[in-house]
């Protein structure tokens, strides 16, 4: 039987917590953060109805796929710059807090909430566990 104390600490993490922390994560959400920056750029339909639904004005429509997009090279480099990697989630950490308050002041309590939620919950847990560094 072995003892909790006496296992190596790199064992004793959690799957999700190894998980959040690998370089597949950083590399799957940057490129999801990258198509959802192509995605707010064109517009899709969605994207307009649900900006409309949280009364974003749409003169300030435009921040978005910049702020996207850095935020996918921010994460997509985090292997090779764990700062700029943990600076990023911490950023994004930020921009759903605001975007779940949005959902929240409009009383937009339809999917849009959750999905903001999940990725609040998400990158937050990124920012305070940092990226993978690299030992080699």
């Amino acid at each position: 039987m072995v003892v909790l104390d006496e296992m190596p600490k790199r064992e004793r993490s959690p799957v999700a917590i190894d998980l959040l922390r690998s370089k597949k994560a950083y590399t799957t959400l940057g490129a999801f953060m990258a198509f959802d920056a192509v995605v707010y750029a064109i517009p899709l339909p969605f994207v307009t109805e649900g900006l409309d639904k949280v009364n974003f004005p749409s003169r300030y429509r435009w921040i978005f796929p910049p702020i996207k997009a850095a935020a996918a090279v921010g994460l997509l480099a985090a292997k090779r710059f764990p700062a700029l990697g943990r600076l990023t989630t911490a950023m994004l950490t930020l921009y759903f807090v605001l975007a779940v308050g949005s959902h929240i002041r409009a009383r937009d309590f339809t999917g849009s909430i959750g999905a903001a939620g999940f990725f609040l919950a998400t990158f937050g847990t990124m920012s305070a566990l940092g990226p993978p560094r690299d030992t080699a």
